[in-house]
């Protein structure tokens, strides 16, 4: 029976908005939401609560639903005995990680469906996740806990209220570890340490990071980017494009629709659990564009912009708000949608490139997918690379291109194919935070790669949050079918305001600018701790268990992070001190809990390294300036100049490659450095003579020949970069020396031109000591 099929009469849940909840609605339990008329109930009628936690594409979640909550048999047990609540962790992400740190500390390990039971209070006693419906292999299924539960409840009252107050006070001190323990000073040793600890953990022949499962590591490869960035390191951006490859190549990605499931159940990154999360494919989107910028690969480009293109398909409402998650079930069967069978690829594209695609995307007659639960293998396959395309394509005897478009032919006839199946259940609710990080993604890729229609996916789907979830200058937090409901959370402020900014670098406008510092504010007023950091829910927020905050990410960011993040960039654009001050103070009330877990909080090691860079470049010369992502930054809307050395320390007698990248926003362009014409200024990167260096030869790229307004003109659009070599003097002194550069541009749209633009970077060098001989 599929997820939320009718099995009798409505329940108290049908006039919930949540996919999740109405999954439920016609459950025989009697589910309440979460609410005081329910735990209200539970106290006048003496009786425990039993709250289960799940979303709306956890297919744990639809197996009990499934063995337990449609039958009546079990729903007679509950309506009896407890008081039964329904929540939606996406839409409740306070209460999800409360109770999940209940069902942690009682059974070491936690996951959804989340099973808890309550005083009428609200205190946890016991707890667990998925129960089968019945005894088997030797542990109580789920019809004999709640008997067992009942009993003791009705028996043992006492002891368990006890049992209660210790795990409630076991929990509150769980949290007050996560808010860290007073100040300390930021610095670069735990990033060092975490990035050490990355090294130790790295899975050499498949990527990744430890054993399976195993999940996109996005803080990870983040953190290691940003280091390969400081310090020129090749190692680690062996381990990004390594870990890149193998989740391109693998079952974890759609290799037809676009976009990434949810996680790999084993090592090769093969056998995906099939959901898709809006969040995921944010944060891979942008790390795919990133590591294209830094390891020049155009098949991350190809990825980024496949992801991006699932999106805008799939997930993105009339309206521009991007939906939350497809399910990874379909017809009742996990993977359905996305298994193949090997004469059905034959069939749909003929014996030649039926044949062609099996072997490329390695399917076999007796399938290569074996289900999680069962173990049983049925002739299905998940279609995956087992070798990259240049070793297929010497194989096959055939051009790489030729490959390629036979391959990207086979695979749109197959979508096609695919499209006509029974679809897995989208959840169609527009979260804020959510949509804060594809914001950021989308305007992120859009200028990284040169897409202005990803930029303008960007802004709609800002417009739109910003008009339908914000109610008198404080958001809500999800939105569906037209009604906005609940108060929303730190992660909500943090992200949607990254987003916001990383669109005002895209587009140069200034109302991004100002929509991020109104939610830094909101943040500031309703959220900030006195003693340090951000408390995730607000302070007129509902009375619950304990208020937390934590540094620490999940699968997404922490949002202690991300605002220290907005905090550092705001600063840095606005020139308001307070800003920085802020995430200083934010940043460093953590601190002592990132150094004992440097590798749970690389969200504050990225945050860190971005405030360290900025408080560097404050001692340097006026007009240096470190951005969020290493380069030293200009910005003058609508152009951005970065500059990024290849290396950050050198030996005497070394070579530095500076990489001068100049950006234009969406409808402008820039003058490239030979203009057909002499009244307009062509781009040009000039270096500061100094005793210690020397500049080579600037290499320029190629402009591109336009027509405007009948004449041509040669221009460079989009990201174009500019190559300056610099040699160090063999007899320059240890120590930092400065490269002073002076870029001039001169931006233009299809109308008119504005005056040429001067843009002043300072790239600091280290010169290491000469060894001894």
């Amino acid at each position: 029976m599929a997820p939320g099929a009718a099995t009798g009469k409505a329940n108290r849940l049908i006039g919930e908005k949540s996919p999740y909840l109405l999954q439920h609605a016609h459950n025989p339990v009697d589910w309440y939401p979460w609410s005081a008329e329910a735990f209200a109930r539970a106290k006048a009628e003496g009786k425990p609560v039993f709250l289960s936690v799940g979303y709306s594409t956890c297919h744990w979640c639809h197996v009990m639903e499934r063995e337990s909550f449609e039958r009546q048999d079990v729903a007679e047990l509950l309506n009896r005995h407890f008081i039964a609540i329904k929540v939606d962790r996406e839409e409740r992400p306070d209460l999800d990680a409360i109770y999940m740190h209940a069902t942690q500390l009682m059974t070491g390990q936690g996951g959804w469906p989340n099973s808890v039971w309550l005083t009428p209070a609200g205190k946890p006693w016991f707890a667990g996740t998925y129960f089968p419906r019945e005894d088997s292999f030797g542990r109580p299924g789920f019809k004999t806990v709640l008997k067992r539960l009942a009993e003791v409840w009705r028996t043992r009252r006492k002891d368990v209220e006890q049992q209660a107050e210790k795990l409630s006070e076991a929990v509150r001190q769980l949290s007050a570890g996560l808010a860290g323990g007073g100040a300390a000073t930021v610095s670069r040793d735990a990033a060092a340490q975490a990035v050490a600890q990355l090294r130790g953990d790295f899975d050499e022949p498949f990527g990744g990071f430890g054993a399976a499962p195993k999940f996109p590591p996005h803080g990870a490869l983040r953190l290691l980017l940003a280091e390969h960035r400081r310090t020129g390191d090749p190692g680690l951006l062996k381990m990004v494009t390594k870990t890149l490859d193998a989740m391109a190549g693998g079952g974890i990605r759609d290799h037809l629709g676009g976009g990434f499931h949810r996680y790999a159940t084993d090592r090769r990154w093969r056998v995906p659990h099939f959901e898709k999360m809006l969040y995921d494919n944010a944060q891979l989107a942008r790390i795919y564009a990133e590591a294209c910028r830094a390891a020049g690969r155009q098949e991350y480009r190809r990825v980024a912009e496949e992801v991006l293109e699932w999106v805008l398909r799939e997930m993105t409402g009339p309206a521009g708000g991007f939906h939350s998650a497809l399910d990874a079930d379909s017809d009742g069967e996990e993977g359905k949608f996305y298994l193949w069978r090997r004469e059905e690829i034959v069939e749909v594209l003929g014996a030649d490139d039926g044949e062609l695609f099996c072997r490329a995307y390695g399917v076999q007659e007796t399938g290569n997918f074996r289900d999680e639960a069962t173990g049983r293998q049925a002739g299905t396959n998940i279609l995956h690379l087992p070798r990259p395309l240049e070793a297929c394509a010497k194989a096959e005897a055939l051009p790489v291109a030729d490959l390629r478009e036979r391959l990207r032919v086979g695979r749109a006839r197959l979508l096609a194919r695919r499209d006509r199946r029974a679809r897995p259940l989208r959840d169609d609710k527009v979260l804020t935070g959510w949509n804060g990080l594809m914001i950021g993604s989308f305007a992120y890729a859009g200028r990284q790669l040169g897409r202005p229609r990803y930029v303008e996916a960007a802004a709609k789907a800002a417009r739109f949050v910003l008009a339908n979830l914000r109610k008198d200058g404080r958001l809500l937090r999800t939105w569906r079918g037209g009604q906005a409901r609940l108060a929303a959370y730190l992660d909500d402020y943090a992200f949607l305001a990254d987003g916001l900014i990383e669109l005002h670098q895209a587009t140069g406008r200034k109302q991004w600018l100002d929509e991020a510092e109104a939610l830094a504010a909101a943040m500031d007023t309703h959220y900030r701790d006195p003693n340090g950091g951000f408390f995730f829910t607000a302070a007129d927020h509902e009375d619950l268990l304990v208020r937390s905050k934590s540094p620490f990410d999940q699968a997404i960011p922490s949002g202690n992070a991300v605002a220290s993040h907005v905090l550092v960039r705001l600063g840095r654009l606005t020139g308001r001190k307070r800003y920085l001050h802020q995430a200083g103070a934010c940043l460093a009330a953590f601190w002592g809990s990132v150094q004992r877990m440097p590798q749970g909080a690389v969200g504050m090691l990225l945050a860190a390294g971005e405030y360290l860079d900025n408080q560097e470049a404050s001692r340097g010369p006026t007009g240096s300036n470190d951005g969020e992502d290493g380069p030293v930054r200009s910005e003058k809307p609508p152009i951005t100049v970065e500059a990024i050395p290849s290396v950050r320390q050198a030996a005497p007698g070394g070579q530095v490659e500076v990489t001068v990248r100049v950006t234009a926003s969406a409808g402008w362009h820039v003058n490239s450095a030979a203009p057909l014409q002499e009244r307009l200024e062509g781009t040009s990167v000039g270096l500061a003579p100094a005793a210690a260096f020397r500049a080579g030869k600037v290499a320029y790229p190629p402009g591109k020949r336009i027509t405007l307004g009948g004449e041509a003109v040669s221009v460079y659009e989009g990201t174009v970069e500019i190559k300056l070599p610099v040699g160090l003097a063999a007899d320059a002194a240890p120590g930092r020396v400065r490269l002073a550069l002076t870029v001039r541009t001169q931006p233009c749209n299809d109308v008119s031109c504005l005056a040429p633009q001067t843009h002043r970077l300072v790239v600091p060098i280290e010169i290491r000591p000469r060894p001894e001989k």
